[in-house]
């Protein structure tokens, strides 16, 4: 298994464009994965300069409806006509809008999808042999308190607490992909089922929200109960809460930009 970091906030590389957005290529020994395809065509610009083909790409898996995710889909069916497309049905259906700042909407614009390639999820389910998609994810565990300021549009038009049906995570061979995570990072694992070697994704925990106690309580549980996974994150993932995590969690916890490639 291999992965390499297309887009993303920070970048490793001079060569690479960055933009606050996330999609990582996932080769394993059966499929290549497009996880997410970040707000634009950086993504692609970014696998151009790392000699990473589009074209071969088999699945694409978009982990909720915001446009930080989704938004370089359009591009990505420029370059690619096989790939089949993982979405969540209310991520294609649902109108989203953040209150950081001023509203503003961060709806993804979808592009025109063959029927044949789109793979709508309603369910969890295994979509392919080995690729196995976690979807109504219970929150029964702290939700990201980030998540205060994120907002779905009712068919009255009325702004409502976006409560995330939307949002999918992605598990196959001992990697689980938790997109934005913001169903909540510790959520999410436990409604894997399967053994969990790495966890990829951002993680919603922005700076200036949770406390540091909450950060570090958060990490010696995640320590404790997943003593063997290793953990990257990025993207939505604060600096200073990165290092109050990291003062925990040591090695078991790492970051990674545009131009990581773990192996």
């Amino acid at each position: 298994m291999k992965w390499t970091v297309l887009s993303d906030n920070r970048s490793s590389d001079s060569r690479l464009s960055t933009e606050h957005g996330l999609s990582i290529f996932l080769q394993t020994e059966r499929h290549k994965i497009l996880l997410d395809t970040g707000a634009s065509d950086v993504f692609v610009r970014n696998a151009e300069q790392l000699g990473i083909a589009l074209s071969d790409v088999n699945y694409v898996f978009i982990s909720h409806g915001h446009s930080d995710h989704a938004g370089g889909l359009r591009y990505f069916l420029e370059h690619n006509q096989k790939a089949q497309i993982i979405v969540s049905r209310d991520a294609m259906s649902g109108t989203f809008f953040s209150k950081r700042g001023n509203l503003h909407s961060i709806t993804t614009e979808w592009p025109e999808i063959d029927e044949d390639r789109l793979v709508l999820i309603d369910q969890a389910s295994e979509t392919v042999e080995g690729l196995h998609v976690i979807a109504h994810i219970p929150q029964t565990n702290p939700m990201p308190k980030g998540n205060q300021n994120l907002y779905v549009q009712d068919t009255n038009g009325d702004y409502i607490h976006d409560d995330f049906r939307h949002e999918l995570a992605l598990y196959i061979d001992g990697l689980l992909f938790t997109g934005c995570a913001h169903s909540g990072l510790e959520n999410i694992l436990s409604a894997c089922p399967w053994p969990v070697h790495t966890v990829v994704g951002g993680f919603h925990l922005l700076d200036g929200q949770e406390t540091d106690d909450e950060i570090k309580a958060l990490s010696q549980r995640l320590k404790a109960k997943y003593p063997e996974t290793q953990f990257y994150t990025s993207h939505c993932t604060g600096d200073h809460v990165f290092e109050v995590m990291k003062d925990v969690m040591g090695d078991q916890l790492q970051s990674f930009r545009c131009g990581t490639i773990i192996a």
